[in-house]
């Protein structure tokens, strides 16, 4: 099945609608931050432990869990490392289980890269999918991507080989070229192995630009977990949302606008996707709980519609 999906115009945020409040209540029962006057979603102004969004600085005792967690990942993340667990992850020989199976195992982890939340994923999706499906009520293959883009975190789960925070969660960035230095905690690198490999630490390092960065070795979490799990399962999902799953955290390049020599015209196209989407990823975590009996056929039949029952992961 092909699923044809018109290119969003990014200078329209929202569709308009007559309001009289400022929150919004979606099925769940969650209840959205605030609307503009011309409608749709806006953008909190601080999350959940009162700082700003994505504010690396700030002094807490998260922040320094967070810097911790980047200190590790930015001197492990390596080309040969990725390589090898790319191979090692890509046979999907771990379990054999639904996609909402999955969301309900998420229940069990928290992600220590996050200075925004620290609920159980589960939440987080549920948050987002939610945020997005109000929106874009048409655009059911998003308000699906929404759901399942950190399912790939179960890798941190024994069940899944138990890997280190640093290797499942983060945001993500290129392996084989120069680590640009709009990635954070940037410092870190002077540790990594390939900052100082001729072959990895020039702008292009081994790639061409404009190859495309479905032919870029980007570092190893859930992200690219996620992507090959869909993929070598058979979604039907369009080629945006697979986009969106394997890049959402992909940060340097969707808020920096780093590395965009390497990308070819799809990549430019399905961009335009993903920064709507990151909109609704980043600023839709809330301490708001869900009721998730309600919007689960909704999202099963969602499911249904993309995916075999049964997947291998």
């Amino acid at each position: 099945m092909t699923i044809i999906i018109q290119q969003p115009q990014l200078e329209v945020e929202a569709k308009e609608i007559s309001c009289e409040t400022n929150e919004l209540v979606l099925d769940g029962g969650f209840a959205m931050p605030k609307l503009e006057s011309h409608g749709g979603f806006e953008s909190p102004d601080i999350n959940s432990f009162g700082h700003s969004f994505r504010d690396y600085d700030a002094e807490s005792e998260r922040q320094k869990t967070v810097e911790e967690f980047y200190r590790q990942n930015h001197i492990n993340q390596t080309y040969d490392f990725v390589k090898k667990m790319r191979e090692k992850y890509g046979k999907l020989d771990k379990l054999e289980m639904s996609i909402w199976e999955c969301c309900e195992l998420l229940n069990e982890v928290v992600d220590d890269s996050d200075p925004d939340l620290d609920e159980p994923q589960i939440e987080h999706l549920l948050q987002t999918a939610e945020a997005i499906r109000k929106d874009n009520p048409t655009e059911d293959w998003l308000h699906l991507t929404a759901l399942i883009h950190d399912l790939g975190k179960v890798l941190l789960l024994p069940s899944f080989g138990g890997l280190p925070q640093w290797a499942v969660v983060g945001d993500t960035f290129p392996l084989g070229c120069a680590f640009d230095e709009s990635i954070v905690h940037h410092k870190y690198f002077k540790d990594n192995p390939d900052t100082y490999n001729p072959a990895y630490n020039t702008k292009n390092g081994v790639y061409q630009e404009g190859c495309g960065l479905d032919n870029v070795v980007m570092s190893w979490g859930h992200d690219d977990y996620m992507y090959l799990v869909a993929k070598e399962n058979g979604t039907t999902l369009p080629s945006a949302a697979l986009f969106i799953i394997r890049y959402h955290s992909f940060y340097p390049l969707h808020r920096a606008g780093a590395y965009t020599h390497l990308m070819n015209e799809e990549d430019k196209e399905n961009l335009n996707w993903l920064k709507i989407f990151n909109k609704y990823d980043l600023y839709s975590k809330s301490k708001v709980r869900i009721d998730v009996e309600k919007v689960k056929p909704y999202y099963l039949s969602l499911i249904e519609k993309y995916f075999p029952a049964k997947l291998k992961w």
